[in-house]
């Protein structure tokens, strides 16, 4: 019987060309979407002034206003155009915000000679059509000159007023000291600030909607969301669960089916550690004790959400809450790093069959990955506390949300990262021949050292328009974590659920070609969900949603996919050696569903992000999918490497201890998810009726700071569970006995 054409794309050789052909057609459309990304970009004008001709600012004041924020790491204190951290205000929101409050009162002394708040409904809706006139139609963002009315240009000079006071002597009820920023910065991050004010509230040429596609929501401009976003959301849920389906049943119907004359693979056999393994073990404590000192720093960052007034244990003025969050960003990134190429390492002289030919390389590598650790902790505390101002962009605090490294930082960790993919190729290279699993883990850790390298263009400065930068940032942030850690991921655990001998080799390649083509066609254009609010066209809310709906199809799969291991395992009867790995990836496979697809896609609507975005909403997400999809994986390759270490050198080992740092760690991850969740709701709510200004007001938080308080108990077991895993993994590594036989009598 001649084979259907689905079972031609199921099969091996179907599912790598389409893997190939769809990877193919979606890096051609994001390289034609990036190829035309200075059409659509709101432009920076040469010059504001008022009609009268006063000028206001340059475009030198906006980048060298730009500049200066990023310097003092403001976007890990508040947000611009909504992305940041949810202390501070929302800077473009309150720019946009006090200025109309400001042209209803010169509007309503102009037409009517009273203070806005004596006006009738009647005149106040009078007077709301001409404040929209004046920021709507009066106001148009251009390259050359943009033009306020006299009465714009005096609401500009408040907001100069409000913005100086607040970055020069600080907001105690939102936890920023004050103290760095000198006044004559601060008018030049007034001048950034306001343009993108302008990119939030002017219209985008020949529409009806900003450049930032109408976020945020204002009523007092009648400024909402359109209905194209209420059809995407739609269209979203519609393909997502038909999606889902069609993934569950190909699963099941063909990627797990086993041919008659299919056996499992042998599980791994050790019986002692190659050199480059061993010097390895130095990683763990490293891995396992950075991963504590981001809980602990997360439970700081509580305390100080939950009362920014008060000082936790140690004054703000010596650890700002900006210069903290910035640090806590950056260790879950370095520790999550490292453990995969813990990983990575580990499996290669396994794949191989020999070792390194410099072993002492892998020693080398560590020593750099401290160094690089190290100064750019130093680096971020110190250019953000204003004691770099000559060399902040190279050895500071970038201030880019998430890569936040000073860029002789950033260059140092390209240079681990392909030292690293160096060492792996050179040992694997040739193991690769006719097996797709090791190609797969070789050319995403190319792809792994080398993307982060888009977030550093250009090299020797910042990029002066921040629609510009955002977009390069986000490659980084989804492009290198949600698409090439996923790609390395499925080939890692492909190759481990084959070398533990709970699926065979012929499954697991179909299984892993399959969720490579999940992967490319839903994490590549993706990104896109993340850029309609900073200034890119209305077509990237269709890209970005729909393609964002497809993005829980992958885990979808690798929880199936975990479940029929799990499956095997228990049937095998036989002594599983490597239960704890294989907990910790099981575990990310349901955690990774949990937080990068059910809370993912439900701030990833359109009709929802648009509300939500910038509130606490986003937190379940953001720290439920980070664990799930990548820190659960390197906390099992570090477990990995402690569980061969222990096999080769006959040591005691026992999984109790092991499977309590996980569940605690684990149900206090979830358990986080159920305040930031209620709060952010509270929040979207509040953005809904009242506007986006008041949602990031102190007040609307404060009306939630019972939930605040609970976070006490999630934060809590997430640190003990932490403390629990390093004890484990030091004790099982470097503290454990030998094994004695006992002799019968």
């Amino acid at each position: 019987m001649k084979p259907s054409l689905l079972d031609r794309f199921m099969s091996r050789k179907g599912l790598y060309r389409a893997f190939w052909l769809i990877a193919l057609f979606m890096v051609t459309m994001l390289i034609y979407y990036t190829a035309n990304l200075q059409k659509e970009v709101p432009p920076i004008s040469k010059e504001v002034k008022t009609q009268s001709g006063e000028v206001l600012y340059t475009y030198d004041d906006v980048v060298a206003g730009k500049g200066f924020f990023q310097q003092f790491d403001l976007m890990d204190w508040g947000t611009m155009l909504g992305m940041g951290a949810y202390m501070g205000p929302d800077f473009s929101t309150d720019f946009m915000h006090y200025r109309a409050e400001f042209l209803y009162d010169f509007y309503a002394q102009e037409l009517y000679k009273k203070k806005n708040s004596e006006l009738t409904e009647i005149e106040r809706g009078a007077v709301k059509v001409r404040v929209i006139q004046d920021v709507k139609k009066q106001t148009e963002l251009l390259e050359t000159t943009t033009v306020y009315t006299d009465a714009s240009g005096e609401a500009y000079k408040k907001n100069v007023e409000y913005l100086t006071n607040l970055l020069v002597n600080g907001d105690p009820k939102r936890a920023y000291p004050g103290g760095v920023i000198r006044p004559e910065e601060a008018e030049k991050i007034a001048a950034f600030v306001d343009w993108s004010q302008l990119v939030a509230s002017s219209l985008r040429p020949g529409t009806e909607r900003t450049w930032s596609n109408n976020w945020p929501p204002e009523p007092l401009l009648d400024q909402d969301i359109t209905s194209f976003s209420h059809k995407i959301s739609l269209w979203e849920f519609l393909i997502l669960w038909t999606l889902t389906i069609v993934v569950i049943f190909v699963a099941y119907e063909y990627l797990f089916k086993k041919d008659k004359d299919e056996k499992l693979e042998e599980p791994l056999k050790i019986t002692s550690l190659y050199k480059s393994q061993k010097k390895l073990l130095k990683y763990i404590p490293i891995v396992a004790a950075l991963f504590v000192v981001q809980l602990f720093i997360g439970g700081y960052l509580a305390h100080l959400y939950t009362e920014p007034e008060k000082d936790f244990l140690v004054s703000q003025g010596i650890l700002p809450f900006n210069v903290l969050r910035s640090v806590h960003t950056q260790l879950a990134i370095l520790w999550v790093a490292v453990g995969w190429l813990v990983g990575g390492l580990l499996i290669a002289p396994w794949v191989a069959n020999k070792d390194h030919k410099y072993p002492w390389l892998v020693d080398v590598l560590w020593i750099a990955l401290v160094v690089v650790a190290v100064g750019s902790i130093i680096g971020l505390y110190m250019g953000a506390t204003g004691q770099l101002r000559e060399t902040w962009f190279w050895f500071g605090n970038e201030g880019r949300e998430l890569i936040n490294l000073g860029r002789a930082w950033d260059i140092g960790l390209v240079l681990g990262l392909v030292f690293w993919f160096l060492l792996i190729i050179s040992l694997i290279r040739k193991a690769s021949t006719n097996n797709p699993i090791v190609s797969t883990i070789i050319w995403s850790a190319f792809a792994i050292a080398t993307l982060y390298i888009a977030g550093m263009m250009p090299v020797h400065k910042i990029v002066p328009n921040f629609t510009v930068d955002d977009y390069y940032r986000w490659w980084v942030i989804h492009l290198w974590v949600e698409l090439t850690f996923e790609l390395f991921a499925a080939g890692v655990i492909a190759f481990f659920t084959v070398s533990l001998g709970l699926i065979t080799h012929k499954t697991a390649v179909r299984v892993m070609f399959f969720e490579l083509f999940l992967i490319m066609l839903s994490g590549t254009l993706g990104v896109g969900h993340h850029y309609w609010w900073q200034g890119l066209d209305e077509y990237w809310i269709a890209v970005g949603g729909i393609f964002s709906a497809l993005e829980p199809l992958p885990l979808a799969l690798m929880i199936v996919e975990a479940m029929k291991n799990k499956k095997e395992k228990l049937h095998s009867g036989q002594d599983f050696a490597f239960a704890t790995p294989f907990m910790w990836i099981a575990g990310s496979a349901v955690l990774n569903w949990i937080g990068a697809g059910f809370f993912g896609m439900l701030i990833n609507t359109p009709t929802i992000s648009y509300y939500s975005h910038g509130t606490y909403l986003i937190m379940p997400h953001g720290h439920v999918a980070l664990l799930g999809a990548f820190g659960y994986i390197s906390i099992a390759f570090i477990y990995m490497a402690s569980r061969a270490n222990s096999i080769a050198n006959n040591l005691v080992w026992s999984d109790k201890l092991s499977k309590y740092g996980f569940w605690i760690l684990t149900i206090g991850t979830l358990l986080f998810a159920i305040p930031t969740y209620v709060i952010g709701m509270h929040q979207t709510e509040t953005a809904m009726e009242l506007g986006y200004f008041y949602t990031r007001t102190r007040e609307a938080v404060d009306a939630m700071s019972g939930w605040m308080w609970f976070r006490i108990l999630p934060d809590g077991m997430m640190i003990l569970g932490g403390v629990i895993i390093l004890y484990d993994l030091v004790q099982k590594t470097f503290l454990a006995k030998k094994h004695t036989s006992i002799k019968s009598a």
